[in-house]
């Protein structure tokens, strides 16, 4: 989105199919300004962006113009609400259905009076039925149709026709009929409306992260304030199982810290002063002290946030035909029904079967179904990949990860850990390894590089002198002064230009290079100079890296690596992972070049890194998946986000993807196949209206039921 772009996120109030999320779509695009306008059926919300132009208020006016409200979000009152409505409507229709029953069941004439079953049918049909002759007058204003007037227009008839028959024939009316199909068809949307409460559980659990207060110190003083008041800077205390209130750094204590709902990790992360912590984790054992660095919207778990609920109410490439047979649903069903009408008629059926043969057509038609079989599943899908750790920008990228055939990876920090370590120690006659570790570690004390951390971690449990006048040379190494002695440690060209040859150590130099290994030459340059010892450093594969590898394989995914390194440790770490292929020695242009050649070759290529240097690739690649551990920039252009460091995610997103596309085509092919047979059974007279209702109800029932099974997915 470009700075000079607004936008707007509203919900939606009266929808009732996919057909009421098409009409408000076409109005809003059609405003001044506007340049996208989305609207998903199952999270009620509509979704549009444009100029500075558009605004809130103009966006709500053409929503209402079009017959709709804006709401908040529907909270339990409003079900419990449904719910009543729902009791006094069965109250009121169980004693015109029950003789119907006792009728086919077991003969006899059970009818009670027809001024009875005018006086029980009336407050149900006008009463429990007003939203669907609301719906169907906004439809008509909007010279468009919807589920609402397919009901309100069969639900008259039937009512109609009982009527007339009041007076001619008693004995067969259908106020029942018209009944059931009302209270049947309200019982679904109750259902649905439940159901899809479910869907947004994920999205509630992370917002009921936030603790409602935050222990902060200022001017010395500890005190309790309301989370809104935490200000960037504030020092916090957080106790023992309490929730941490917004992203920080350790200033005192060490614990473990449970980020389980944000990262997905199950186990505890240590932390101790200078670590990070996340707002919303829980923190465990001991208290902590942190300074806050970022609130509200800035911290990670608003951030989080903000992209789960973009993904949710994004529509997914595949809901196009959903949307286009939707557009046309309504009109069609209406020309069935008046088809089987006339059919009827011209057979000699007379009007009272042709009418209720149109009255079930009418009914068993069902847009709703096709209307949610998309969103339902992306938005399950999403807050199931959310609560393990893999955060999907939007719904195109979901459905993009299940068509991957190629999964390229970077290798630093991405397959390894993005540490280096001491990997190599090679000493000159004289020297012990420890001895060499204890003074190299000197000369790096005060150095902030990470080659410096990891000779001071090599030296753990060592005692090391204390180096004096120490200076860095750029690009080339560090020296330093130890009791008298001077050292110096760094490249082989650093050591040539104070006249001490690296030949000596050339031998096992090529051997740690070419094993991967970056080398550094420790020396004495005064008062004696001469090779002392040389290091490899090496970075270290992750644990979960080459079961990663195995489980693509066993998706059908090829992989392949893409690194800086000379060939000979790429091939190393290649043989050891698995990888179908390496290319090494490449520079971050290559990475992009290679990816927009396999590409070219057919594979659809989803591109795993973590870096600056990764971002042009991940833009490249079909689908881009950031570790969240790394930059920024490289977490902007993926399309998932993993929020933990682990390569073990990358199959688990392409699985969850693959199952939530699978999920999408069943809710399809359901909706598509309960129409298509449901339609000309009812045209032929084989479902009575009161059959082809409670159909209808249930399969939008049945939509987000099979949605809500992504909830139980695991990874195998």
């Amino acid at each position: 989105m470009t700075a000079s772009t607004t936008e707007y996120r509203l919900g939606i109030s009266g929808m009732t199919c996919a057909a009421c999320a098409t009409r408000i779509e076409k109005v809003l695009r059609r405003l001044p300004g506007v340049t996208t306008a989305d609207v998903n059926l199952a999270s009620e919300e509509a979704v549009v962006t444009g100029s500075d132009a558009v605004t809130r208020t103009a966006i709500q006016q053409a929503v209402e113009k079009a017959g709709y409200g804006i709401r908040a979000e529907a909270g339990k009152q409003e079900v419990d609400r449904e719910a009543w409505w729902l009791l006094l409507g069965a109250a009121l229709t169980l004693p015109l259905l029950v003789p119907m029953v006792l009728e086919v069941t077991m003969g006899g004439m059970w009818m009670i009076d027809p001024r009875l079953q005018l006086a029980l049918a009336l407050p149900v049909q006008f009463g429990l039925g007003l939203p669907f002759y609301i719906g169907a007058w906004r439809a008509l204003r909007g010279f468009s149709g919807n589920m609402d007037l397919l009901v309100a227009i069969g639900t008259s008839a039937a009512f109609g026709l009982s009527l007339f028959m009041m007076w001619s024939n008693p004995h067969h009316l259908y106020f029942e009929s018209a009944a059931v199909i009302i209270v049947l068809v309200r019982l679904g949307k109750w259902l649905e409306k439940r159901a899809k409460k479910r869907t947004l559980s994920a999205l509630s659990a992370l917002n009921a992260l936030w603790p409602a207060k935050a222990r902060v110190r200022r001017d010395g003083m500890e005190s309790e304030i309301p989370l809104q008041q935490l200000t960037a800077g504030d020092v916090v205390i957080v106790r023992a199982g309490e929730r941490i209130p917004a992203d920080g750094k350790i200033l005192v204590g060490e614990s473990e810290i449970d980020e389980a709902l944000i990262t997905g990790e199950s186990r505890p992360r240590p932390v101790s002063i200078g670590d990070k912590a996340i707002g919303g984790s829980v923190n465990g054992m001991g208290a902590l002290e942190i300074a806050i660095s970022a609130v509200g919207a800035e911290t990670m778990l608003a951030r989080i946030i903000r992209m789960v609920t973009a993904a949710q109410g994004a529509k997914a490439p595949i809901q196009r035909l959903a949307d286009q047979v939707s557009a046309v649903f309504v009109p069609v069903v209406l020309a069935i029904a008046a088809i089987t009408l006339a059919g009827w008629l011209l057979a000699g059926a007379g009007i009272e079967a042709a009418l209720i043969n149109a009255v079930a057509v009418l009914v068993i038609a069902c847009p709703c179904a096709l209307g949610l079989a998309t969103p339902a599943a992306i938005m399950v899908g999403v807050g199931t990949g959310a609560r393990r750790g893999i955060l999907i920008r939007d719904a195109a990228a979901l459905e993009t990860a299940g068509d991957i055939t190629l999964v390229a990876f970077d290798k630093t920090g991405t397959l390894t850990e993005g540490k280096p370590r001491v990997s190599h120690v090679r000493t000159m006659p004289g020297w012990s390894e420890r001895d060499v570790i204890a003074i190299a570690a000197a000369l790096q004390a005060g150095s902030t590089h990470a080659l410096a951390d990891a000779l001071r971690q090599a030296a753990t449990g060592i005692d090391l002198p204390t180096a004096r006048e120490a200076w860095v040379i750029a690009g080339r190494g560090v020296a330093a002064e130890i009791s008298g002695t001077r050292f110096i440690l760094g490249t082989p060209k650093m050591i040539e230009e104070h006249g001490i040859p690296s030949a000596p150590l050339a031998e096992p130099a090529a051997q740690f290079a070419a094993e991967g290994a970056s080398v550094s030459y420790l020396a004495e340059i005064a008062p004696q100079p001469r090779l002392l010892a040389i290091f490899g450093f090496a970075d270290r594969l992750k644990e979960s890296a080459a079961p990663a590898i195995k489980a693509l394989h066993g998706l059908g995914i090829r992989s392949v690596m893409l690194t800086g390194d000379n060939k000979g440790a790429a091939t190393k770490i290649g043989a050891e992972l698995g990888l179908d292929d390496i290319r090494a020695e490449l520079l971050p242009d290559d990475k992009t070049r290679i990816v927009d050649e396999l590409q070219a070759g057919g594979a659809k290529i989803a591109m795993v890194g973590d870096g600056v240097n990764d971002a042009p690739a991940l833009a490249a690649a079909d689908l881009g998946l950031a570790m969240a551990t790394g930059t920024d920039v490289a977490i902007e252009t993926a399309g998932i986000a993993l929020m933990r460091g682990d390569p073990g995610l990358v199959p688990q997103a392409i699985a969850l993807a693959r199952a939530t596309k699978r999920k999408i085509k069943e809710n399809l092919a359901w909706a598509f196949v309960f129409n298509l047979l449901g339609i000309p059974l009812a045209a032929l007279g084989y479902l009575s209206p009161i059959i082809a209702g409670g159909a209808m109800a249930l399969s939008s029932v049945a939509v987000i039921t099979n949605a809500l099974t992504l909830n139980r997915w695991r990874f195998r």
